[in-house]
């Protein structure tokens, strides 16, 4: 990671207010989203590098998630892009920004980049963006939440976490490995608990197995970096492929950089790489001026 500092503030968006980490630098800005049950630090290593490169990079808590504030009511799509619009306005940007998504993070710039297709200089998909849950998994929805249910981690201590996360990814920096206890707040006892409620956890995941992204691509009009990462079994990597490929043919325009060897969660594993690509494509590629 570089060594960059930011600036850690929160913007009111709506009648709640979203925490977010500014990297300086430059327009247009990379407005970074994190995955289900994630938070902005795991980007942190992807926002410090473009900004040694002078590109101006924000990272989101979006709502439920991190330091941001965590309402009740609706975790539905149309409220996660409402949130994104206001943040955009709020910002006061000269340029449009360019958006990237993680994950789940990944299509809720897909359900963006639908609903305003002007409004993004381009898209970035991080290994999300593309995924049919439906598709992938079924149309039972009760099977489909019982597998994606969220492992209760409940009162866990944070050095017991940092174990797991070093034992499940064991060439993540020590940054990276550490941003994930931004996904917990802690107990009076020491202990973690999630920052996203288990209701609202299985409210996205619903949202998500409901949301058809064929349907959203032919509305997208900004140029899309699809970056997804390689998969083991095999028949998971034909799956995504699969998805990727629709995602091509339903989008205007768009460009596909397969990551090999790294976990789902690119943006930590591999900061350095991605960031690199993302600034290629800003000077000399999908996003560039002359273009």
């Amino acid at each position: 990671m570089g060594n960059v500092a930011s600036q850690l503030y929160r913007v009111n968006v709506g009648d709640i207010a979203l925490s977010v980490r500014d990297w300086p630098g430059s327009e247009p800005v990379f407005i970074l989203l994190h995955g289900l049950a994630s938070n902005s630090l795991l980007w942190a290593g992807v926002a410090e590098r473009l900004a040694t490169l002078g590109h101006r990079a924000l990272a989101v808590d979006q709502r439920g998630h991190g330091l941001s504030d965590k309402p009740d009511g609706s975790y539905d799509f149309a409220t996660f892009v409402a949130d994104l619009h206001q943040l955009i306005a709020a910002l006061g940007l000269t340029e449009p920004p360019v958006l990237a998504g993680q994950s789940w993070g990944g299509n809720v710039v897909l359900a963006f980049g639908a609903e305003h297709p002007t409004a993004a200089r381009g898209l970035a998909f991080i290994d999300g963006g593309f995924l049919n849950v439906r598709a992938s998994l079924g149309d039972d929805w009760e099977a489909v939440a019982d597998r994606l249910r969220p492992p209760q981690l409940y009162g866990i201590r944070p050095e017991h976490l940092r174990e797991r996360i070093q034992a499940g990814h064991p060439d993540w920096s020590p940054e990276s490995i550490e941003a994930v206890l931004g996904n917990f707040a802690t107990l009076p006892d020491g202990g973690l608990r999630a920052n996203l409620t288990l209701e609202r956890h299985m409210q996205i995941v619903r949202a998500l197995w409901e949301q058809d992204p064929t349907t959203l691509y032919a509305r997208v009009t900004a140029p899309v970096l699809i970056c997804p990462a390689e998969r083991s079994p095999a028949g998971d990597q034909a799956r995504a492929e699969r998805m990727v490929a629709v995602a091509e043919a339903g989008l205007a325009r768009s460009r596909t950089v397969w990551f090999a060897d790294t976990d789902h969660d690119i943006h930590a594993h591999r900061p350095g790489e991605l960031a690199e690509l993302l600034h290629q494509e800003l000077v000399a590629g999908l996003w560039a001026w002359s273009d």
